[in-house]
Order: structure tokens, then C-alpha cells, then sequence
């Protein structure tokens, strides 16, 4: 059990460094967009790689002081234990800060993925999150189909570990079927059959007569030879597809808790919500999320999801797209109108839809978890072990999101956020990337009071005491301590008398103090302690042997059944993933590192005059000129040392005419005494400033970064605001660049 819940643990980590890798690969891939289209200066260069350091040691500058550090638990003890908060602000932020925020919620404040009760808290996030979004969707054709933090979400919430346990025990068994058969081909598009059958016919020699160039579709689904090379395909893509959904129907109850009681709440909130719409709609809402947004990108791109080490060749990955378009045609109403050949496998579908529907509506039934739920909120309370490894950005970025959206999220003064907030206040900026260091964030409560969910279930009021909370958690470790160590309950667990019964919750304690087990020696320390404290309160009576404890305990170990045989199977699958996830680390890796050649190619390339560069030079391959650097460099210095201090001064009516002011809110007797100057005092750093004459400080003066201009123009922003006139971005980048282009 030790060596399960390390494994849990080394998943949980490894993908939360998958997903911090994969957001720098994105990264890079947009910045390097820009720089194969624009030149960039070598101090933008030395900029962007400065993105691939390695994490350094911060220093103390950047970390919180004591008391901002215990304000900062108090505060995301609040956030974990009350969804709601940020359930409102993921539907707040925009969709450019919804990815870092996610990464924050999925992989830090409820990052233990294999723990009930940060489970249970982040379900009901999102059961408020799922609400909110039916609330405000009109039209129920539009239900969880857009680009929304609620599909963002989604998504998210499947790359967790165990949504890929899933995928791995499921379907990369028929997944790797399909890609052995590397020469098979399930093309069903009538144009690209009778394509592939004419060039055979080229191919060997033989006339084309009956396969002319330029046929309509109609024409190729009309001709006997390529209906004849179609069916059998068909038939062949149908059995295939049959063994992915029985793999799938079979493993039903393998399905992630999660995964299904989000399920759940699709079915439960479209029939509040729309009481009159028929269950097939309703199975359709639910596909949409376990096949569309979890199944099937895992079947297109089993790579990308770790499921197998190579993307597969080009057949069988059109197999297993066609696979996945007739899953998908199973949950939706197919109308055909833009691949008309797939109509061929509407009887598969109609055959097969019964089943698919009784699926989904099984998958939903399971049960609430709120009861335990409210349980692990009350004794959450009573511990002050509760920690989260946090970065300073992430840290620092929730703060400024909270703050900033603090008159939605906490309009009553009174409110904890609120008071939290207010005295926190403004968040610090973000630390550089090379001393974003990760910090241990002790959480606890700031208020004595038990914290309660939003749901109507947790919000009435409790008469748990502070010894009730003692004992559930003493009975509740006395399990867990029982069933981690078996011999217990088999040789010494069976109380004969009141006596028996005492002394047997004392070894149990003593026997796990005493373990080699860390984990083990903390809970029989911690729970021998509390039993102590339990009988001096009252809460237990050792006359009577701990009887009601006693008896509870045991109702609790028949029930839980055995523990060995899962946790065996357990550790074989998370085995495999771990080792999976490790793999997909190091290419991620691998994929900085290509980034980081390239990069350092092209900063020599920046900072070397033009007529100096070498032409075709691969990416990623660095050539020296044989002439000293130091050489190069006053070369270089020479040559740039002009447009460097220049300062180019433009009357408003002149850059009107360019293009590069396409508004002015100046009064027209005030234009003729206005003048803009342009510098760039470092390589693709620019400078502009707004003058009145007779004024010897500029009226506006902005700092931009060419990378700051291309990223406007690449978002299709097409305005830069400086006040009192609009500039074109466009317009204006062609300016800077023939003025300044060294």
C-alpha cells in the first residue's frame, strides 16, 4: 500500500511537470511563428531563451514574508474548501488566462489527484461551473459545444491521472491492434478509392479507360469497381469499430468516478433545464463529453495522449479516425451533408445507437458524494498538515485574478475573500521565469467556524463538535492503519471482552508507531493520542472497551472488504502509466531542447550584419566565421551605431498621410504645434513619443518591444492606443522597420 500510494504520488507530480512542459512547447511554437516571419534582434532572442532556463533557486526578494505566507494559507485553504470562488472567477477570466489558471486549479489546489476530498471539492467546482453555463446557454443546440472555460475545463480534467489510467487499460490494447496492421486500408471516400484504383492501373501498365481524370463524386460512388473495393472495407471498419465498443461498453465500470458523475450532472442539469427533450438528445449532451472530448481525441492522436511511443503511419492512422467519426456519429444525429459516403455505415449506427444510449445512461449511475464530502470538510478543520506546492507565479497570478474580479466574487464587505483580500492587497508582479521557484503552502483555516459548500445538501448547520470530529478521524485511521497492515485483523483484532477490546485499539496504535512504515508511525503516534484525549472528554469509555468505536470499526472493515488484491492491480496499471508519463517527459524534453538549438542559431544570426550571414543555414546548426569574435562585434557595432541613436521627428499630418495615425482626438488648432519623435535605443526596442511645441517633455511617451507589435499584429490587433491618437500596428511596424532595420 506504502509503494501504491508513492506511485499515486510520482503520477501526480510527473503530470504537472507534463503540463508546465507542454505549455512552454505551445509557447515557443507561437513565439517561433514570429520569428520565422520577422527577424528578431538579439536581445528579443536572448529574451525568448531565457524562457529555457533551468528553474533556479529564488531568492528571498521574491518570496512572501511570514505573515503575507500564513495570509496566503488562510487563502487558498478558503479557495480549496469553498469552490464557488473559483468557480465564478473561471467564468470571469478570458479565455487567454483560463489555460493558467486550469493549470493552477487541476494541478496545484487540487492536485493530489488520488485523494477523496480534493476529488470531491473540485467535482463540485465543476458541478457549479456546469450549472452556470446551462443557465446562460440559450439555445440547447449550443450546450457544451463552444470554445468555453466549461469545455476548457473538460479537457483538462481528463489528462489527469486517472482518465489516462483508463485510456491505457482500455483502449491502447485496440489501438495497437490497428497500428500493427500497418498496410491496411479502410479508405471509404469514393473520390480517394477511385484515385488509388486508377493509379494501380498506372502503376502496372494497364489502361485507364474506365477511370478518366475529373469524375464528380457521384460518378466515383456510381462505379462498380470502386463499390466493389468499398465494401469489404466497410465490413472490415464496422468489426473494428464493433471491438472498440465492446472494449469500451465492457470496461464500464473501470470508468473514472469523476468522469462519470460529471456525466451525471449533464444528465440531471439538460432535464431540469429542458424537461421535454427526448433521451437521445440527452445521451447526445453526455457523448459529447465522454467521446468527443475524451475518447475519441484519444483514439485520433494516441500518441499525444501517451498511448503508444510513435504517431502511426498513414492507413492505420485513417483507420482510427474513421473509427472515431463512427463513435462520434453513434452519440449525434448524423445528417451526412458534408461527407455523404459515410451514410454507407448508417445501418452500424442505427443497429448499434440503442446500445450506446443504454451506455450513457448507466454510466451516470453512481453515487453522490456529499456526505463524505461535508465529513472531509469538518475534519480538514482539525488538521495542520494540509500543504500544496505551489509556484510564485501561480501564487502571485491567482492573487492579481482574485483582486481583480474581488467586486463579483465578494461584493459583501463582511465576506472572508474579501477580508483576505483586503489584507493581502494588490498582488506582487510575477516573478522572472529563471526564479519562479516552488514553495510549500501551508493551508489552514483562518475562522473557527466549519467551512460548507454551496450545495443545499452541506449549507444547513452542523452540531458536529470538535470531539465528533476527533472521533470519526480516530475511527477513520484506525481503519486505514487495520487494513495497511493485515495480520492485525486477522491475528489479534477479535476482542473477547471490554478489556480485550481497549487493549486491541492500543496495540493497533502501538503496532503502527512502530512500523517502518512513515506514514504508519505518524497515524499511531497521532491516533494512540487521540484515543487518550477522546476517553478524558468523554467522547469514548474504556469501561465498555471503546464498544461503539469498536463495533463501527469492524462494520467498516466488512464492508471495505479486501484491500490486497486492488491494491496489486492497482500498482500494475499505475506502473505502466508512471513509466508512460516518464517516457512523454522526456521527449517533451527532448522538443525544448531542439527549440533551444534553434534559438541560439538565430541569435548569432541576429546579432551578424546581413551580408555577413550564411546563406542556407539549417535550423538548429550554428556556423562560426572564422574571423574573431571580438572582430564581429565592433563590425557589428559600426554598422548599427547610426540607427541606433537616431531619432526620426514626424509632423501628425505626416504620419496621417502614411497610415500610421489612423484616429487623433487633438483639436484641429493644436495639430500644426504636435510632432512625434521615433528612436530605438536598443536592438528591437523602440520609443515613441508625442510632443507639443514650446513643451520640453513629451506629452505620451510608450516603450514597445518589436516582439510586443508582431504579437498585436499576429492577434489582429490592429490599434495601439497612445492616448490622444490611435496608431496602426501594421502601419506602423512598417515604419519602425525601414527605419530601424539594421
Amino acid at each position: 500500500q506504502r509503494k501504491l500510494r508513492e506511485l499515486k504520488g510520482q503520477i501526480s507530480t510527473q503530470s504537472k511537470k507534463n503540463f508546465l512542459l507542454e505549455r512552454d512547447v505551445r509557447y515557443l511554437d507561437s513565439r517561433i511563428a514570429l520569428l520565422i516571419q520577422n527577424r528578431m534582434a538579439a536581445d528579443e532572442v536572448k529574451e525568448l531563451s531565457s524562457h529555457l532556463e533551468d528553474i533556479n533557486q529564488a531568492t528571498n526578494d521574491y518570496y512572501p514574508d511570514g505573515e503575507r505566507t500564513q495570509l496566503y494559507g488562510n487563502l487558498f485553504f478558503l479557495l480549496q474548501n469553498e469552490p464557488r470562488h473559483i468557480a465564478s472567477l473561471t467564468r470571469l477570466v478570458t479565455l487567454s488566462e483560463i489555460d493558467t489558471l486550469l493549470q493552477t486549479v487541476m494541478f496545484t489546489l487540487y492536485g493530489n489527484q488520488y485523494e477523496a476530498r480534493e476529488e470531491h471539492l473540485l467535482l463540485t467546482m465543476f458541478q457549479l461551473v456546469l450549472a452556470a453555463q446551462f443557465e446562460t446557454t440559450q439555445e440547447f443546440s449550443n450546450l457544451l459545444r463552444q470554445n468555453t472555460p466549461v469545455s476548457r475545463m473538460m479537457n483538462t480534467y481528463t489528462s489527469r491521472g486517472p482518465g489516462q489510467v483508463y485510456l491505457k487499460n482500455v483502449i491502447s490494447h485496440e489501438i495497437s491492434r490497428v497500428i500493427e496492421k500497418r498496410d491496411l486500408n479502410l479508405e471509404i471516400n469514393p473520390l480517394k478509392v477511385y484515385e488509388e484504383l486508377r493509379q494501380e492501373r498506372v502503376d502496372h501498365g494497364l489502361p485507364t479507360d474506365e477511370f478518366p481524370q475529373g469524375v464528380s463524386t457521384e460518378d466515383a460512388t456510381n462505379n462498380p469497381l470502386v463499390r466493389a473495393a468499398i465494401q469489404p472495407r466497410i465490413e472490415e471498419l464496422m468489426r473494428i469499430t464493433n471491438s472498440f465498443l465492446d472494449t469500451i461498453l465492457e470496461h464500464k465500470d473501470s470508468t473514472p468516478y469523476g468522469i462519470r458523475w460529471i456525466c451525471k450532472q449533464i444528465r440531471s442539469l439538460t432535464k431540469r433545464r429542458y424537461p421535454e427533450a427526448p433521451d437521445s438528445a440527452v445521451c447526445s449532451l453526455i457523448g459529447g463529453f465522454f467521446f468527443l472530448r475524451y475518447i475519441n481525441p484519444a483514439i485520433v492522436t494516441p500518441q499525444a495522449h501517451m498511448l503508444i511511443e510513435k504517431a502511426p503511419t498513414q492507413h492505420p492512422r485513417r483507420v482510427l479516425t474513421l473509427v472515431a467519426k463512427l463513435l462520434q456519429n453513434l452519440n449525434n444525429k448524423p445528417t451526412y451533408a458534408k461527407e455523404k459516403f459515410m451514410e454507407e455505415l448508417s445501418p452500424f449506427i442505427e443497429a448499434n445507437r440503442p446500445r450506446i444510449q443504454k451506455f450513457l445512461n448507466e454510466l451516470c449511475e453512481v453515487t453522490d458524494f456529499y456526505e463524505n464530502m461535508e465529513m472531509d470538510q469538518y475534519v480538514a478543520l482539525t488538521k495542520h498538515d494540509i500543504s500544496l506546492n505551489i509556484s510564485l507565479n501561480e501564487l502571485y497570478n491567482t492573487h492579481a485574478l482574485l483582486r481583480q474580479h474581488l467586486h463579483v466574487l465578494a461584493p459583501a464587505q463582511d465576506s472572508h475573500l474579501r477580508t483576505l483580500l483586503d489584507e493581502l492587497g494588490d498582488a506582487p508582479p510575477l516573478v522572472p521565469r529563471n526564479l519562479n521557484a516552488t514553495m510549500e503552502l501551508a493551508l489552514f483555516s483562518r475562522w473557527e467556524t466549519p467551512i460548507l459548500s454551496d450545495l443545499s445538501t452541506l449549507a444547513a448547520d452542523n452540531a458536529l463538535t470538535q470531539h465528533d470530529i476527533m472521533y470519526v478521524e480516530t475511527k477513520s485511521i484506525l481503519v486505514q492503519i487495520i487494513r495497511s497492515m493485515p495480520h492485525l485483523k486477522y491475528n489479534r483484532y477479535k476482542p473477547e471482552s471490554n478489556a480485550a477490546a481497549k487493549k486491541d485499539m492500543l496495540f493497533v496504535a502501538e503496532q503502527a508507531a512502530t512500523s517502518k512504515d512513515p506514514m504508519l508511525v505518524r497515524k499511531g503516534i497521532k491516533v494512540r493520542e487521540m484515543l487518550l484525549e477522546l476517553e478524558q472528554n468523554g467522547a469514548i469509555d474504556s469501561s465498555d472497551g471503546y464498544r461503539y468505536l469498536t463495533e463501527e470499526i469492524m462494520h467498516e472493515l466488512v464492508h471495505l472488504g479486501s484491500l490486497r488484491d486492488k491494491v496489486e492491480d492497482e500498482i500494475g496499471g499505475l506502473t505502466d502509466v508512471y513509466k508512460t508519463i516518464c517516457d512523454y517527459n522526456g521527449y517533451l524534453t527532448s522538443q525544448i531542447e531542439t527549440y533551444k538549438a534553434y534559438l541560439s542559431n538565430v541569435r548569432m544570426q541576429s546579432a551578424t550584419p546581413k551580408n555577413q550571414r550564411k546563406k542556407n543555414m539549417p535550423v538548429g546548426v550554428t556556423v562560426m566565421d572564422p574571423k574573431p569574435l571580438q572582430s564581429r562585434r565592433q563590425n557589428l557595432k559600426k554598422e548599427t551605431v547610426d540607427k541606433s541613436t537616431a531619432v526620426y521627428d514626424y509632423k501628425l499630418d505626416a504620419l496621417e498621410r502614411l497610415g500610421v495615425v489612423c484616429k487623433s482626438n487633438i483639436p484641429e488648432n493644436r495639430q500644426e504645434k504636435v510632432y512625434f519623435s521615433f528612436s530605438s535605443p536598443s536592438m528591437a526596442s523602440y520609443v515613441v513619443k508625442l510632443f507639443y511645441k514650446g513643451r520640453e517633455k513629451p506629452v505620451v511617451s510608450m516603450d514597445l518591444l518589436l516582439e510586443d507589435l508582431l504579437e498585436r499584429k499576429h492577434n489582429r490587433v490592429e490599434i495601439l492606443d497612445l492616448e490622444y491618437v490611435h496608431l496602426s500596428v501594421v502601419r506602423l511596424l512598417e515604419l519602425l522597420e525601414r527605419k530601424f532595420s539594421r
